[in-house]
């Protein structure tokens, strides 16, 4: 009966809307961003959902477009929970709203950090923007980490909406200072985008350390070949072939070629006497290691030793 009388006595959403707007432009963001949450549990507790994701689309863009990041992403955090308790399919309206609150969130250059260290102002200032531009990263990832999960859970992939996977990997890419390759690729390899992709590693090849860039190619192609997915692997690798200007020789890049040729065949043996020989190379990151067991796993039935101990796979799956 409470929740009836709720549902009557609740006004047209549109108004609160309007309302909520207006205290925004009056300067007044945090205090809207108390009001839109509140209101919009009225609206959840009478499970009048839909108005409820109206009102929280609607704060977080306005948020958004007035540069109150912080606010806006608690709000479009709040709108995916939301359709989490709504139980909404993944489908075209819902991402569309994904979308545009993606579209809205700043994309600021970063200033180098080559500063004159004597020069104390220039020095907090570096410090600020670099602390904004982690704070930005931190808000979208919440943001979109929590959109993959509910796309795997209503109707999407099972590891998630691969255009949700794409704007987390550029957006991290582009706007994070410090760039952690590993956690791009990851979600790279599940955007379904491998000439993307590939653009993305060259633009790295040239601001990466001498020696890098093969392992950035390395540890992309094993990722596709962990998820079993042998064609993107392939496309990768002939479209950074394509696309760089040079490509390293390196040990570790013919291991990568000829890993994928051997794996078009049921030849175990072969792909055994692969990693023995490249050992060395392969040793120059832990987790190319985790994931040749994986793939080995994966196309020859071999089980690890100690599965439960995956560096990166298992953790990764389960946080989605």
């Amino acid at each position: 009966m409470s929740r009836e009388r709720t549902r009557r006595e609740l006004p047209p959403v549109q108004e609160h809307i309007d309302k909520l707007k207006k205290v925004v432009e009056e300067g007044n963001g945090y205090g809207a961003l108390q009001m839109y949450k509140s209101i919009s549990a009225r609206y959840v507790t009478a499970q009048r959902f839909s108005e409820a994701l109206d009102i929280l689309f609607s704060g977080a863009c306005v948020e958004l477009e007035h540069g109150l990041v912080n606010c806006g992403a608690d709000l479009a955090i709040l709108f995916v929970d939301t359709l989490v308790k709504a139980k909404s399919p993944c489908n075209d309206e819902s991402l569309d709203r994904i979308r545009c609150m993606f579209k809205l969130f700043p994309r600021v250059p970063v200033p180098p950090h080559l500063v004159d260290v004597s020069d104390d102002e220039d020095v907090h200032n570096i410090q600020e923007s670099l602390g904004e531009a982690r704070s930005r990263v931190d808000n979208l990832t919440s943001f979109l980490r929590a959109a993959i999960r509910w796309s795997a859970e209503f109707g999407g992939p099972s590891i998630g909406y691969p255009e949700l996977h794409a704007m987390l990997a550029d957006y991290l890419y582009t706007e994070c200072p410090e760039l952690d390759m590993v956690r791009i690729s990851r979600h790279f390899v599940r955007a379904e985008d491998p000439e993307k992709f590939a653009s993305m590693l060259i633009n790295f090849m040239g601001r990466c350390y001498p020696g890098e860039d093969d392992l950035a190619i390395a540890r992309a192609v094993l990722m596709y070949l962990s998820m079993g997915n042998m064609k993107d692997a392939n496309i990768l690798m002939d479209e950074i072939k394509k696309q760089a200007e040079t490509l390293s020789e390196s040990d570790l890049i013919q291991f990568i070629t000829y890993l994928l040729e051997t794996l078009q065949r049921d030849a175990l043996p072969l792909f055994s006497m692969l990693r023995a020989k490249f050992r060395s190379c392969v040793d120059r990151e832990p987790l190319l290691n985790e994931l040749l067991d994986e793939i080995a796993e994966r196309f020859y039935g071999v089980q690890r030793k100690n599965p439960l101990q995956g560096m990166f796979g298992d953790i990764f799956k389960m946080m989605g």
